[in-house]
């Protein structure tokens, strides 16, 4: 018979949970203090290991065992998705084949809090034997990793939270060293926003640094008319590209005015067909610029109450954006 599920009702002991928040007071009070001693600590070896990664010609292969495996496994993401080629192999794996991952003109960043973790052994020796540049992140500084390593990168000396020494203060130094260590070469590469979307096309993200330009329509499909040309054939034009407007270019190909369905509305109670477009067409019109945010554009396009924006480019039209493109894009 399958157990009945019952919901269960929880109620707060007092003195329970003021021990409870105690804890949890104590655990991110050592954290904070750990995060502030490593800021007061990092030196002339942090440097030299953004010198080194900067200027690798191959990549930045990221190791460790356990708790600290988890954490260089998150270094590695981070690194790859800020500009800096980077990718995780497991101790164990190394030993039983990834080794040949690594090649000439990578570098090796070794996690360990021990500095003496064993599954590490034969990773360390390979990059001695060939010469791979070895960085070693370690709470010990007199440790197998760190005498091996060519840069230590040591945190400081404090305690665990927890009472047993599980892995808990030691792994948050080392995942914001991580941290820093991608925001230093970020900046340092002059890693933008263009490149970031790049290696982010999926993510909220990168939803959010999609320009005008990833999302407008262009060269054929942009509407456009003249000035004298009677207004029976700018809404044939209108009808034929769908966006319900059309562009007015005067004689130097600049953008001289729109034709919206607003406008055939406000003349329909004339000869409209036989009207020319420069009668209709309302002038200076609102526009965009292809390297302006999709979401700039969105905000604007709800400011000013339209749905379709011509991109303008010095006053020439190089495309023409609607917000039905931006919301199926996922920029909100």
């Amino acid at each position: 018979m399958a157990p009945s599920l019952q919901a269960t009702k929880v109620t707060a002991d007092p003195d329970s949970g003021q021990a409870d928040l105690t804890v949890a007071r104590r655990v991110l009070n050592q954290a904070g203090d750990g995060l502030s001693m490593m800021a007061d600590e990092l030196g002339d070896e942090f440097v030299k290991c953004i010198e080194l990664v900067s200027g690798l010609d191959g990549r930045l292969i990221v190791s460790g065992m356990g708790k600290s495996g988890h954490i260089g496994n998150k270094i590695a993401a981070t690194l790859a998705s800020t500009g800096t080629p980077a990718f995780f192999v497991h101790p164990g794996e190394a030993s039983h084949g990834d080794l040949g991952m690594i090649a000439d003109g990578d570098a090796v960043l070794a996690l360990s809090n021990s500095g003496e973790t064993p599954e590490l052994s034969d990773l360390v020796s390979y990059t001695r034997r060939f010469g791979i540049p070895l960085i070693g992140m370690t709470g010990k500084r007199k440790s197998t990793l760190a005498e091996q390593s060519d840069i230590v990168l040591c945190l400081p000396n404090i305690n665990e939270a927890s009472p047993h020494g599980s892995p808990t203060t030691s792994t948050t130094l080392m995942i914001t060293l991580g941290d820093a260590l991608a925001v230093a070469l970020l900046e340092r590469r002059g890693f933008t926003a263009d490149d970031y979307r790049l290696f982010h096309p999926g993510g909220k993200i990168g939803k959010s640094l999609f320009k005008v330009a990833d999302l407008m329509h262009k060269d054929d499909e942009i509407p456009l008319t003249r000035p004298n040309s009677l207004m029976s054939d700018t809404i044939l034009t209108m009808t034929e590209k769908t966006f319900g407007i059309a562009g007015v270019l005067d004689t130097a190909g600049k953008l001289a005015g729109i034709v919206t369905d607003g406008d055939l509305r406000r003349h329909m109670d004339g000869q409209l067909v036989d009207m020319s477009t420069s009668d209709v067409m309302t002038t200076n019109p609102k526009t965009v610029g292809p390297n302006m945010l999709a979401a700039e554009a969105l905000r604007l396009m709800n400011e000013w109450k339209v749905t379709c924006l011509f991109v303008v480019e010095e006053g020439t039209p190089v495309g023409i954006l609607r917000m039905h493109d931006i919301l199926r894009a996922g920029v909100v």
